[in-house]
This record gives structure tokens, sequence and C-alpha cells, in this order.
């Protein structure tokens, strides 16, 4: 998968050092940019800190990457999904936590209803709620103007804007 983008605490925070990742645990995610029959674009708010992020999450040990995305997909905004297209990578050095994030994402298509989200008690702390953008413009727009007030949202807007922006190149 193409490599987007690699965000460093330092792109973050202006003059802030990066430390030395060698030892950061690593994570992998899968994350999607799904559009409805509508090609509204789905998106998770968490209210609590002011950002909007696209749905999906970890990808466990052993488990097959398109596998855990319909995994999250389900879990978060309640719908199975088709894949359409690769998107690409974001890499993230996330320096309070030690730890290296590589978020892998796809273009996918609703299939079906969509249900209820089974959302984690993070989640729900965090005041997630799922919208659907009108468009990906509209996505984008949004992403762009949330100021987020956490830590972990001032990476999410950076690389879930950076994929918004690459997926549609590739619509």
């Amino acid at each position: 998968m193409k490599r987007l983008l690699t965000i460093h605490e330092s792109d973050i925070y202006l003059g802030k050092d990066n430390i030395d990742p060698k030892d950061f645990r690593e994570r992998s995610a899968a994350r999607a940019v799904v559009l409805n029959s509508n090609n509204q674009v789905a998106l998770l708010k968490a209210n609590t800190f002011n950002y909007h992020k696209l749905p999906g999450g970890g990808v466990e040990d052993n488990e097959d990457m398109q596998l855990a995305l319909k995994r999250e997909l389900l879990e978060e905004i309640g719908c199975a999904a088709d894949v359409i297209a690769e998107v690409g990578e974001v890499v993230e050095y996330r320096d309070k936590w030690g730890l290296k994030q590589t978020s892998h994402c796809y273009l996918v298509k609703q299939v079906g209803e969509q249900q209820a989200p089974s959302f984690t008690q993070s989640e729900i702390d965090e005041g997630f709620e799922i919208i659907w953008a009108d468009n990906i413009d509209s996505a984008i727009e949004l992403l762009k103007q949330d100021q987020p007030q956490n830590y972990d949202g001032l990476f999410i807007q950076r690389r879930d804007t950076a994929l918004l922006q690459a997926a549609k190149e590739s619509i």
C-alpha cells in the first residue's frame, strides 16, 4: 500500500524534538472512507474532544487487514461494506504513548442496512456519534474545521484529512 504521509510529534507541536522511535511498540490499524448509496461519507464525531474521524481501528495479531476493517465497520458504524480500492497508509509516531501506528485505509461502499454500532466504553466516554457528511468534500471540510482538544485528536485530524484527500482522488 502506498505511503501517503508520516506524522511526527514535531509536525503537531512545532519546534518540539522527536523521540527516537526504536523502542516504540507498533500497531496496525484498518480504516475506511465509507460511501453509502448517496455517496455520503461516514464519520465518527468525538464530541468530548471536538474532532471527527474515519471509522476503523486496531488489527489483532494474525488478523487479515480487510477482515479487521469489516469487523471495525460493524462495531463503529453498524454496517457491512465492500472494498472498492486501496487509499493508502499513514504512519504516526506518537511520542507520548511510545507508539508507531500504521493506518491502512480503503475506499468502501456500504452494503445493506445500517445497524446500531457497538461502541466501547471509551468511545461512549468520548461522546462518539455517527454522522454522514453530504460528500467527500464536506467530510474534508469538517475535519479541517475541527479544533481537537486532546493529544490523539491532533494526530487523527491530520491523518484522516490526508486519507480523505487521497480517497477523493481515487473516486
